[in-house]
């Protein structure tokens, strides 16, 4: 007998969309924050047994984020993704095959407040990356500092994140059987503070470390610009030079993540909240950029490569900008 069940109205459909949607956004610096308490806490109740095994177990497995992660398919099938990718909603565009007999190092452009759509498209299914891009398993770097965080480190690591150093780099491009696409948000946490909507300035005129790492594994690269990433937030004015701008920039050097201030609306009305915009982000998967190994390459090299990345990015952006309502008198700024 098979039991089929009615379809969810669309007010539910919306609630269950925006709920998903506020979970992440406030979750995960409270989950960090929770996960820390608990982790010490723990060890003044009747239950300090369960923190000192895991503490024993996180020394043992210390290596692991560097080490390609520990993905579990059930996390990154989670029907919570299908409806936070609804809410905004995000799609992801193939504009080239990739051959999964081959390694790829993928720039993802540009980081946004929150980078929604990296996470949605590479850190889950919800937007059918398997579908598009068979035999190609994608990985997303992440600073490393939220790895050194008790059980939230497993928490990232089941949905394919994995630590952002060379070290992790090199684990994944280095697998001669192919198949692995190592995603980096270039413009980092510094980019964030120039997010806001209509920006298309992205900080990549001076990132080269990414066209190194490709260059010394033979890994193609592949552009990637995600259209209506910096369009889910306002952002507090910090130009350049402000007294804001600065306090933000030095804090970034001491905790290592920026701390823009934005806003967008709120979970019940619109005018004013933390909640994201639903505004649609559309994911354009470039095509591969042919790199030829070498173990040390000179700067004059680098910077060729480089060069061309940049090329291959802004065709990709004035190629698909017009289909994203982007004027036709914008281009892209790079910094």
């Amino acid at each position: 007998m098979k039991i089929e069940f009615a379809p969810l109205s669309v007010p539910l459909q919306r609630r269950l969309q925006t709920a998903s949607v506020v979970q992440w956004v406030f979750s995960f610096l409270s989950l960090a924050q929770c996960c820390t308490v608990a982790f010490i806490a723990l060890f003044f109740t009747r239950f300090w047994l369960v923190s000192a095994l895991y503490a024993a177990w996180w020394f043992i497995d210390r290596e692991k984020p560097s080490k390609g992660g520990r993905r579990i398919h059930a996390i990154r099938n989670s029907v919570v993704w299908r409806y936070m990718r609804d809410y905004f909603p995000i799609t992801l565009v193939k504009t080239a095959e990739l051959d999964p007999r081959q390694n790829y190092l993928v720039g993802f452009h540009p980081h946004g407040i929150l980078a929604a759509g990296a996470f949605i498209n590479f850190c889950t299914e919800a937007s059918g990356f398997s579908t598009l891009f068979p035999g190609i398993t994608p990985h997303l770097m992440m600073l490393s500092l939220w790895f050194r965080v008790p059980f939230l480190r497993d928490c990232l690591m089941s949905a394919g994140l994995v630590s952002s150093d060379k070290e992790s780099a090199s684990y994944v491009l280095q697998k001669l059987e192919g198949g692995n696409m190592l995603a980096i948000i270039v413009g980092g946490a510094q980019e964030a503070l120039d997010a806001r909507p209509g920006s298309c300035t992205l900080l990549l005129k001076n990132r080269k470390g990414f066209v190194r790492l490709a260059i010394e594994h033979g890994t193609p690269l592949v552009p990637i610009f995600s259209f209506g990433e910096n369009d889910l937030f306002e952002q507090v004015r910090n130009p350049k030079g402000s007294w804001l701008r600065q306090l933000q920039h030095r804090l970034q050097q001491i905790m290592g993540i920026s701390l823009p201030i934005f806003y967008a609306r709120g979970i019940f009305q619109y005018s004013f909240g933390l909640v994201p915009y639903r505004r649609p982000i559309c994911t354009v998967v470039g095509k591969p950029i042919p790199v030829q190994r070498k173990h040390r390459p000179s700067e004059e090299e680098v910077d060729q490569v480089h060069q061309k990345y940049l090329n291959e990015l802004r065709k990709l952006f004035e190629e698909h900008k017009a289909k994203y309502n982007i004027p036709e008198d914008r281009h892209l700024e790079f910094i």
